[in-house]
């Protein structure tokens, strides 16, 4: 059985759209592209990105990276996403340029749960917006492993959506870093629970 893991910066009132730069994604007027710059994440991305993994991506993420991480040899991130599968959905066939790409379409959903019960590892999600709200809406996400900016945005492309369903999670470990930024991974933990602080009478 896989885990798909989604990995993500995302700031404090929920954004996680283009945090790398203004170039990414500044669809919908977006102007803070690049906003996780200027925080240091020391080597948490080594750390996470060490274990043995395969990727999991939307097409615009993957359009990003195959264009940027080939031409890259050196350092544990480069050589552990040259290294990976890539498991690229999208809704019609495209160029796949990095080696180890395959392309997931048709019934993207049966085909990921299927995914998932394959043996292999972790399936990491990076970025990958509009294929996270799927993930989230049919119960497939299984670790989030989020870095939380002390920023807020105001707009642009959450990491929760409408679809999102409701769920409980179990905090795995968190650490706050100098530079502000808060680093928690949560596991999928069951259904959500409700009380009341209202005394029983």
């Amino acid at each position: 059985m896989r885990k798909i893991v989604v990995l993500t910066f995302v700031s404090l009132d929920g954004v996680m759209q283009a945090p790398g730069g203004p170039e990414e994604d500044p669809s919908g007027n977006f102007k803070y592209g690049g906003w996780t710059v200027p925080h240091s994440l020391g080597n948490t991305m080594n750390e996470q990105m060490s274990v043995p993994y395969d990727l999991l991506l939307g097409r615009k993420t993957y359009e990003i990276f195959a264009g940027y991480w080939p031409k890259r040899k050196d350092g544990v991130i480069a050589t552990s996403l040259n290294k990976a599968k890539k498991y690229v959905v999208a809704d019609s066939a495209i160029d796949l340029p990095w080696e180890g790409s395959v392309l997931i379409d048709g019934d993207v959903v049966g085909k990921l749960k299927a995914l998932k019960k394959e043996d292999g590892s972790m399936l990491q999600v990076h970025g990958s917006s509009v294929l996270i709200q799927t993930l989230l809406k049919n119960d497939l996400v299984d670790e989030l492993w989020l870095k939380i900016f002390p920023v807020t945005l105001g707009s642009g492309k959450r990491l929760f959506g409408e679809g999102t369903i409701p769920a409980a999670f179990e905090l795995m470990g968190s650490k706050a870093l100098p530079s502000g930024v808060i680093v928690a991974s949560y596991k999928r933990a069951g259904d959500i629970k409700t009380g009341s602080f209202a005394q029983k009478t």
